[in-house]
């Protein structure tokens, strides 16, 4: 019984990885992908109903493994009330101790619990599934990641800056809008790391730099490499609609088809978008919202 619920802990935390709270994953489950991984993510980026397909085979699988968890929990639970019953007769004839009643009316408890919880994770994931299901709607392109040699920006790291260049040129994102995002995310340490594990200059979760073949995502090249391909996932997904794929950067892909293709409601994806969304549209007059200060999300640079 404790190695079920071993796993349902492991789901959980992988789930809270798209949507759980920053870091790419704050809410829907990101994997390790298998050794072609990088081959496929570079097809996905080129293709986003494609992108969208393999989101929701994973949320799919995802939700039925919850299905399973529950009903398995559902079993013990039951076992565990039979049990108590027969207890409750043995210790009005005298024959076991209250503390044994006690101990499985504990456990019966934690059983029940445990499946509340799994419910809920799975009243979630059918939620993100069936928006996953509904193409977004053609609504008219907005803030397009379009080059924007009208901004002077710089790291100042040479080196960072011609990397941001060479990729965002490479996969077709904006190079200041990379710049943006590395900014808020990590304040340009490449050894930042945050408290859910977010690591790196643009604070990649371990799931998402495995995705996108960042063996090392304190590597500025491998980094920066990942977290461009992974905004320009984003970008294609939702229609190159910048202030989308932002908040799809901080609380996952999967949160933003739940709440319909819309920004969650999430008091730090709002901030992280209206922040970044500022910065990206200075002087500009589309501004995707008003700006808002608020500091980096990285905790602590790792030493490198």
């Amino acid at each position: 019984m404790n190695r079920i619920y071993q796993v349902i802990a492991l789901i959980l935390v992988l789930s809270a990885s798209a949507a759980t709270v920053s870091a790419q994953g704050k809410k829907a489950a990101k994997t390790a992908p298998a050794a072609d991984a990088p081959a496929q993510a570079e097809k996905s980026a080129d293709d986003p109903e494609q992108f969208r397909k393999e989101f929701v085979h994973a949320a799919e699988e995802y939700r039925n493994s919850l299905k399973e968890l529950v009903a398995y929990g559902e079993r013990d639970a039951q076992r565990l009330e039979t049990e108590n019953g027969k207890l409750k007769e043995l210790y009005k004839d005298g024959l076991i101790a209250r503390r044994e009643i006690e101990a499985n009316d504990k456990s019966l408890a934690e059983a029940r619990a445990k499946v509340e919880e799994v419910r809920k994770q799975l009243a979630d994931a059918e939620t993100t599934l069936a928006a996953a299901l509904k193409p977004p709607t053609a609504d008219a392109v907005s803030n397009a990641a379009l080059p924007r040699a009208d901004v002077a920006w710089t790291t100042g790291s040479k080196q960072i800056d011609g990397l941001i260049r060479l990729y965002g040129g490479r996969y077709g994102v904006d190079p200041y809008l990379i710049y943006c995002v590395m900014h808020q995310e990590s304040g340009f340490h490449t050894g930042a790391t945050s408290p859910v594990g977010a690591q790196g200059l643009m604070q990649l979760m371990p799931g998402t730099a495995a995705r996108y073949g960042a063996s090392n995502p304190y590597d500025p090249a491998q980094n920066i490499m990942a977290g461009t391909r992974y905004l320009k996932d984003l970008l294609r997904l939702f229609n190159n609609r910048v202030d989308l794929a932002l908040a799809g950067y901080n609380a996952g892909e999967g949160a933003v088809m739940k709440y319909g293709y819309r920004v969650p409601p999430y008091t730090e994806t709002r901030n992280y978008v209206r922040t970044i969304g500022a910065r990206y549209n200075q002087n500009q007059s589309n501004a995707l919202t008003p700006t808002a200060k608020t500091e980096p999300r990285l905790s602590k640079p790792s030493g490198k």
